[in-house]
């Protein structure tokens, strides 16, 4: 399975949602980087993303988005296929 990296803060609404989402695909490891603990993981995220909002989720090397871009791929059926690319 592919690895999954998620910035987060602590009491995200979404962060929570995305993190069910994943653990319903069977992750079982989340990766999570707490923006709200440490200000300079946020501006890393930032330059990575070009977005500021949590969560940013990346499964592999590839950057998914936030939550409701997680749930769009999960719909459209692409989730379970990235979850398995090793």
């Amino acid at each position: 399975m592919n690895k999954v990296r998620m910035y987060t803060t602590q009491v995200c609404p979404y962060c929570i949602r995305a993190k069910a989402l994943l653990k319903q695909r069977g992750v079982d490891e989340i990766e999570e980087i707490r923006v709200d603990l440490d200000p300079q993981q946020r501006q890393a995220m930032m330059e990575l993303t070009g977005r500021r909002t949590v969560p940013q989720i990346f499964i592999g090397q590839t950057h998914v988005g936030g939550c409701d871009d997680l749930v769009a791929l999960d719909q459209r059926g692409g989730l379970t296929p990235l979850l398995q690319v090793v």
